[in-house]
């Protein structure tokens, strides 16, 4: 089987060992072979970015448009290919693969125009005959670190604004889904990227990543991830020699409040969709149901109808709702929190069983716990897995402070035909973004995309909000 190398210095570069991608909805189905690069192959990427960068930085706001435009046109026009491919090693469905890669071909789309729209500033100096240019440049270097649960977005919405804004990029993708980011990077390569400014480097965190957290020559580190590894992103960005520009998305446990006065169908739907579907693998999944008294019942009678038509198979096989958990680890982990909440004295009403089909994968019967309290693992810790807890309130008041009641605050979501609630729960909900009558789980790509607390850290991600992370500003003083 052909290896899939890594890409440095605008070539196809051998590593010394490589892994295989296994497809979790069938574990007999080996999607590839990919390079693991080491430390070595790491410092010659960052080598290869340094050497690119001093002509990247300058270069023709149109020549980056171009190069940009061709990739988004490239993946949107094999999106049902790199689809399947993505469906294949991360286990979404097929229609859930295309539906991701169709949003990185838009977000490199988008950053196409950036490119072309990046503005300064004009000032009138508080000292007689200076005028003031306030203008914004690269910042150099930037390594990312991706995680696999959209292995596809989100390397394209940090890659794409760090290319438009002239930077140069080192990217480790997950060591567990190299495969999409690998056809992305070929993507890249075939767009006439100068050498250099693009590198890919797969491999395990443990042997890439001290490189790029320590590198001198590393200007800026985005990360997308656990919290403990986040942490630890941002300690080493801070402490290195050189202190380095940090971005961090990181875990979360969104709320969803139902009221009393919600469209029963619309509630049920936003909390099965939030919940359950990619396999309850979002970092804005929305696990944490808080639902008033007077709706309870039959909220919780309504969404248990609903799961029992969810289809959990073969992530390409027709039909299917929802795939395989990503591994056997992620497996264990979700099995082991249903344990947590049986043992802790929450209601198991549905779901959570290990499921046989007629190949051998990850599958898991999404869970459905009621009877939880605020204080239970399973309502406070993230799962990232298909397991959602029900928290029953007495009204709106207690529903937004048990929301807000979290150590996460990335996404939060209300169903209620109420304007005065829907209005004041947009203002008083903790976190960065807030859905009325939507599931927690739908973002925009030309919109800024992060959280507050224990979610999100630094300057935020996706729009035009990019350029706070991938620029930095000059001010500078002109005697007229």
């Amino acid at each position: 089987m052909t290896v899939h190398q890594n890409f440095i210095g605008g070539e196809w570069m051998p590593a010394g060992n490589a892994a295989p991608n296994i497809n979790p909805s069938d574990v007999s189905d080996v999607v590839g072979e990919y390079a693991r690069a080491g430390r070595a192959e790491a410092e010659a990427a960052i080598a290869a970015a340094k050497a690119a960068f001093p002509a990247w930085a300058r270069s023709n706001p149109h020549e980056r448009y171009e190069i940009l435009m061709r990739v988004s046109t490239e993946i949107l026009a094999r999106k049902e290919e790199l689809g399947r491919l993505l469906a294949r090693e991360e286990g979404k469905t097929l229609a859930d693969g295309i539906g991701e890669v169709t949003r990185a071909g838009q977000i490199f789309g988008f950053f196409a125009g950036e490119a072309v729209r990046l503005a300064g500033e004009k000032f009138a100096s508080t000292r007689p005959g200076i005028e003031v240019d306030v203008t914004r440049e690269p910042v150099g270097i930037v390594a990312m670190i991706t995680p696999w649960n959209f292995p596809i977005a989100i390397p394209a919405w940090k890659i794409a604004p760090a290319l438009a804004y002239g930077n140069c990029v080192v990217i480790k993708p997950a060591d567990l889904v190299p495969g999409s980011a690998w056809a992305l990077a070929d993507i890249i390569a075939r767009a006439g990227i100068p050498k250099g400014v693009f590198n890919l480097v797969m491999g395990r965190g443990s042997e890439i990543g001290e490189v790029l957290l320590s590198h001198d020559d590393v200007a800026a580190i985005s990360f997308t991830g656990s919290v403990g590894t986040g942490r630890k992103v941002a300690q080493a960005a801070v402490t290195a020699p050189v202190m380095k520009k940090v971005q961090l998305e990181m875990g979360g446990k969104s709320p969803l409040v139902i009221l009393d006065d919600a469209d029963l169908a619309v509630a049920v739907e936003c909390a099965a969709n939030g919940a359950f579907y990619q396999t309850g693998q979002r970092c804005t999944a929305g696990t944490r149901l808080v639902v008033t008294e007077g709706i309870h019942d039959r909220f919780v009678e309504g969404l248990v109808a609903r799961m029992k038509q969810l289809v959990v198979d073969d992530a390409l096989k027709p039909g299917t709702n929802i795939g395989p958990v990503v591994d056997q680890n992620q497996l264990d982990q979700d099995l082991r929190y249903i344990a947590i909440g049986q043992k802790e004295g929450a209601k198991l009403v549905w779901g959570g069983e290990r499921l046989n089909r007629d190949k051998q994968g990850f599958y898991l019967q999404p869970a459905l716990f009621t009877e939880c309290a605020r204080d239970m693992q399973i309502v406070r810790e993230e799962i990232f897995g298909p397991v959602a807890a029900v928290l029953r309130v007495k009204d709106y008041d207690e529903a937004l402070a048990v929301a807000n009641d979290s150590v996460f605050g990335l996404s939060s979501g209300i169903c209620t035909t109420s304007l005065k609630h829907a209005t004041h729960f947009k203002r008083n909900s903790d976190a960065g973004m807030v859905n009325v009558n939507l599931p927690t789980a739908g973002v925009d790509y030309h919109v800024p995309f992060g959280g507050r607390k224990g979610s999100s850290y630094g300057p935020r991600e996706q729009g035009h909000y990019a350029v706070e992370f991938y620029t930095t500003v000059k001010t500078s003083y002109t005697l007229a």
